[in-house]
């Protein structure tokens, strides 16, 4: 279990600074103020969690430390909404289409609601 926690710890901390530096994109590019690096980084790492999930279906290339390193770990670290599309994905893999769009709009809903009330809870202390 520590040696999984560890692989995962050392993928997070490549990805985390990856998104940080990729993220920097934010302060010197402009699009109609569109956070660029983060659209940019969820993106990313939309499409790497996409490929090695489809890479880890058709073959043994990553064995379990390496999709905990790189999936788990350097994606996760690199951004959350990585996860959420690769689970989106399989759960469209499996049929569940209802559920890809119950889960979503619940994940953007009750995450909009969450910031907001957080944002306020802080207004009033």
């Amino acid at each position: 279990m520590l040696k999984n926690l560890l692989i995962i710890g050392t993928g997070g901390f490549i990805g985390s600074i990856a998104r940080y530096l990729v993220s920097h994109l934010n302060l010197t590019v402009s699009f109609h103020s569109i956070p660029v690096g983060t659209l940019l980084v969820n993106v990313a790492g939309s499409l790497l969690i996409g490929i090695l999930t489809g890479i880890a279906e058709k073959s043994m290339i990553l064995g379990p430390e390496w999709r905990l390193f790189l999936m788990v770990g350097l994606c996760g670290g690199f951004t959350t909404f990585s996860t959420f599309a690769g689970e989106n994905l399989m759960l469209m893999h499996n049929g569940q289409l209802l559920v890809v769009f119950l889960y979503t709009g619940l994940s953007i809903f009750l995450g909009f609601l969450a910031v907001y009330l957080g944002y306020i809870l802080t207004n009033l202390l």
